[in-house]
């Protein structure tokens, strides 16, 4: 039997990077993994392919709505081939997951395929072509997650789908229903509505990506709307049936009135679970909740002293880059050493056009908890880099304690939002004020000029340019 000093479970962004760090670390490291390949639902199913394909269909819209306007000319029609398409972004997927087989390789640490079981604290079972049992002084839990269901909706993965199947269809719909106005089904909502597919997004709360800023949910909603969605929202699905080649989904309005909605495909993004199928988790004496979730402290460690968790599968943000966060943390700790994460600074991103993303607290927190902030806001339309790439829509929002001028939250909605955010997490992780930020020189002509003029705005009423 082979021992190691950590066994992972599950090689998501989470559990590879936690192998790499646990490896760099000098131990003695094994990941296992139940599907073919490796890299988890993001590097698979998730992050990667969902950005190829948001990607491949933002330059077949610009060819169409933008080119002539360039001055580029394109003769005869402009045509989707959305089996090519979907190749392609297989082949990105393809190489990415590769790629940690490199860095697997590279770093020395055992890969097992199978599914991983505890017999106990300190032995794994592992099911795949072979059976094979392992024994690992620490294991770290890092099994991610599933997309969730409505009790009442039958998933039969060909016209009720999920976003695993959302990624490659063999048409573009003719009518896309979305159910869930988050992250996932407005981002593929929008690679099918640039492919020519009319998409109507139903979300039960009042309005869409409702964890985040209320400025940014109004914005993107404008932009949707301009692009010929149907939102509704405030509305709640009590039905999903398939008839035929034909979805019927219908929802109460917040008016009680009943409304039918019929589309050929329907994709049900209403979040995600965590997953702990075939763990066998109590025979290792690890304790979940009632959200199905691993139970663990502040430092990632489970019920069983020697067994931690993290990512998807335990509480907090379902994001691949804080499951990142995690598994380098866990991995110091194991080695005795003293890591830190600040949840409050991991962004969270919405990957549409434009672009959403943001770090800190919210307006409505910050309202529910009492702090004096102040506000300051700027629009992409007043950048001269926005006009001369003619991605006008969005702003910049920085909120600052209005006594010490502590940048508290930035929020941002335009293009490259999701690469900017970075700077704000950057400054707010060395406490900077807005007026720090204010006075950072910004290249010129760069959307992060944004950044600077929401920090002007912030300080004293005073951006240069509006």
């Amino acid at each position: 039997m082979n021992s190691y000093d950590v066994a992972i479970i599950g090689s998501g962004p989470g559990g590879y990077v936690a192998a790499i760090r646990c490896a760099q670390l000098g131990m003695k490291t094994a990941i296992i993994e139940k599907y073919a390949t490796l890299g988890g639902t993001c590097l698979n199913v998730g992050c990667i392919p969902s950005k190829a394909l948001l990607d491949s269909s933002h330059h077949y819209e610009d060819a169409v709505k933008h080119f002539e306007e360039h001055g580029i000319e394109v003769p005869g029609d402009i045509k989707v081939n959305l089996e090519k398409m979907i190749a392609r972004k297989q082949a990105v997927v393809d190489q990415t997951t590769g790629g940690i087989d490199f860095l697997m390789k590279k770093n020395n640490i055992d890969v097992y395929q199978g599914l991983g079981s505890f017999k106990d604290a300190t032995h794994i079972t592992i099911s795949g072509d072979e059976t094979t049992e392992i024994e690992a002084k620490n294991t770290i839990i890092a099994t991610g997650s599933k997309p969730s269901n409505l009790s009442f909706i039958n998933i039969d993965k060909d016209r009720i789908i999920t976003s695993t199947e959302a990624l490659k269809l063999k048409e573009i719909p003719k009518h896309l229903i979305v159910i869930g106005g988050g992250v996932i089904g407005l981002e593929l909502g929008q690679v099918y509505r640039r492919l020519g597919a009319e998409v109507t997004v139903v979300e039960y709360m009042d309005r869409i990506i409702p964890t985040m800023d209320s400025g940014l949910s109004k914005e993107l909603n404008k932009v949707f709307k301009k692009a010929k969605f149907t939102m509704n929202v405030s509305h709640k699905v009590k039905s999903v049936e398939r008839v035929g080649d034909e979805v019927v989904v219908k929802a109460d309005n917040k008016k009680g009135e009943e409304v039918e909605i019929k589309g050929d495909y329907c994709l049900v993004s209403v979040g995600r679970r965590p997953y702990t199928d075939g763990l066998n988790a109590e025979a290792a004496g690890v304790k979940l909740n009632d959200r199905g979730q691993v139970e663990v402290n502040e430092n990632l460690q489970t019920s069983a002293s020697n067994i931690y968790a993290i990512g998807d599968v335990v509480k907090g943000a379902m994001l691949a880059h804080k499951a990142e966060e995690e598994g380098v943390f866990v991995a110091e700790t194991i080695a005795g050493q003293k890591p830190h994460i600040d949840y409050n600074l991991i962004p969270g991103v919405v990957y549409t056009w434009p672009e959403v993303a943001a770090v800190g607290k919210t307006e409505e927190q910050l309202k529910e908890a009492g702090v004096d902030y102040k506000v300051g806001q700027f629009p992409m339309r007043a950048l001269g880099r926005s006009r001369a790439s003619m991605d006008l829509d969005g702003f910049v929002k920085i909120l600052a304690d209005k006594n010490t001028d502590e940048i508290l939250g930035v929020h941002m909605i335009g293009a490259r939002a999701a690469d900017m955010i970075a700077e704000a997490v950057v400054a707010m992780e060395y406490r900077a004020s807005a007026e720090d930020v204010s006075r950072m020189s910004h290249a010129h002509p760069t959307f992060t000029e944004a950044i600077k003029e929401a920090a002007l705005a912030a300080t004293d009423d005073r951006a240069l340019h509006i």
